[in-house]
């Protein structure tokens, strides 16, 4: 049996079979090292909200094959502009009432253009003056683009590798596994955080989940922040007609995810992304008690659902949890 990791010793060095032995545990055996491994860094208890915006929807030049914004493929989304710095403002100031304590900022860019920066960086001014941490997702950045957005009071830049490298052909062809690794570096040396995870149920095989984990894994710096989202499949999209097809991941199988990822990033913050909103209460307490321990909030994710707030309010105090009072996990004393 493969033996659980020491939680004081957070390591870079796995290798991808380890990755997919950890996979193959017996469930419960693995839920239970994952537990472990989860209470040495963070409260049980706890999970940090967060709440996600589409401040610029449709019209993406990438060919991502689950995704409803892309301009390759008939999804029936219209795209629009980029959304005034006042009305992204008031929707954060929104979502601070609703519970949220970080709020995202996505748009549908292939890349960000240095034209869009100042609005931007007075989007996050605004968001940040709100007390709020703040996050975007605007695709592939270069090296002063990051520095800008850092100087602006960006928190954290989410740019996930989707999935494992050796299925990213079959989920896009507009950029390399390569470009989404070098945006994450530039990310990283202009001090800002990382929020990197991946989409599971895209028709990939268990080992493309592990190639996943442990691209995460043996990162420069684990993701700070790493969401595990279950694709939601919007008819159009080659990835979603075919998921429409043979069926969604089986949910003991997005739980065994949740468990590696927390053994093998221990103090990334694991978070429970889009598909939430077709989960239980049964499979959620699972994913919880497996090592996730951030969740978003509010209705919609992007374009697609979200469990409202008094949905999660009522998973709250049935599993009995609690916001977040610390960002970055610490070591028990």
């Amino acid at each position: 049996m493969t033996a659980i990791p020491d939680p004081a010793q957070p390591r870079h060095d796995w290798t991808l079979d380890q990755v997919e032995a950890l996979f193959a545990l017996p469930f419960m055996e693995l839920v239970y090292q994952a537990a472990t491994v989860h209470r040495r860094w963070f409260d049980p208890s706890e999970v940090q909200r967060s709440q996600l915006l589409s401040i610029k929807t449709g019209g993406c030049a990438e060919n991502c094959g689950y995704c409803s914004q892309s301009a390759s493929f008939k999804t029936g989304l219209k795209a629009e502009k980029l959304m005034d710095a006042q009305a992204v403002i008031a929707e954060a100031m929104a979502a601070k009432a609703g519970g949220a304590d970080r709020f995202c900022m996505g748009a549908a860019w292939r890349e960000l253009k240095d034209r869009d920066t100042p609005k931007l960086a007075a989007m996050i001014a605004g968001v940040k003056a709100l007390g709020l941490e703040t996050c975007a997702t605007l695709g592939m950045l270069n090296a002063d683009q990051a520095k800008q957005l850092k100087a602006a009071g960006l928190d954290y830049y989410n740019h996930n590798l989707d999935t494992g490298p050796d299925y990213y052909a079959e989920v896009v062809t507009t950029r390399t596994y390569q470009d989404r690794l070098d945006t994450l570096a530039h990310v990283r040396d202009a001090g800002m955080r990382t929020c990197c995870g991946g989409i599971v149920g895209m028709g990939e095989e268990r080992r493309d989940r592990a190639g996943l984990l442990h691209a995460l894994a043996t990162l420069p710096e684990y993701p700070d922040s790493l969401p595990v989202n279950a694709l939601v499949p919007v008819a159009g999209t080659p990835l979603g007609e075919r998921v429409l097809n043979e069926g969604e991941i089986d949910p003991i199988e997005f739980v065994r995810t949740v468990a590696v990822a927390r053994l093998v990033c221990p103090r990334s913050r694991v978070r429970l992304s889009a598909g939430r909103e077709g989960m239980s209460a049964e499979l959620q307490a699972l994913c919880f008690l497996a090592g996730a321990n951030s969740i978003f909030v509010g209705g919609r994710l992007l374009t697609t659902p979200n469990p409202e707030q008094d949905a999660d309010a009522a998973l709250f105090a049935l599993l009995d949890l609690k916001p977040a009072v610390a960002e970055r996990a610490t070591a028990a004393a």
